[in-house]
């Protein structure tokens, strides 16, 4: 199986509609922690892209430009190129769009 991306968008403030709301890195942290304790030993990568200096590809910079534009809230979460939460991502939707790609949860 592939590892899937998680890509967590973000920036060291707090979005403004997103007051009392964690911060897209703590979100990113627990997420990770949320995902490893779910599917141990099931490979996934995970990345976090500052929506003021994304990387250098396309992708990204559109999606960070949508950011900054008010388009989307951030934290926006992405499994692959799906989009699965922004804002106040729910961990149900990571989930489901991980056991698509074939992910299985640790019993």
């Amino acid at each position: 199986m592939k590892p899937v991306i998680l890509s967590v968008y973000g920036a060291e403030t707090v979005c403004a509609s997103c007051v009392n709301m964690p911060t897209a890195k703590d979100t990113y942290e627990w997420l990770e922690a949320a995902l490893k304790r779910k599917y141990p030993n099931q490979p996934f990568e995970m990345q976090y892209i500052d929506i003021h200096e994304p990387p250098d590809n396309e992708h990204a910079k559109e999606l960070a430009e949508k950011i900054r534009n008010d388009e989307y809230f951030y934290p926006l979460v992405l499994v692959e190129d799906k989009i699965v939460g922004e804002g106040n991502p729910k961990l149900k939707d990571v989930y489901e769009e991980m056991e698509k790609h074939g992910y299985t949860e640790n019993r």
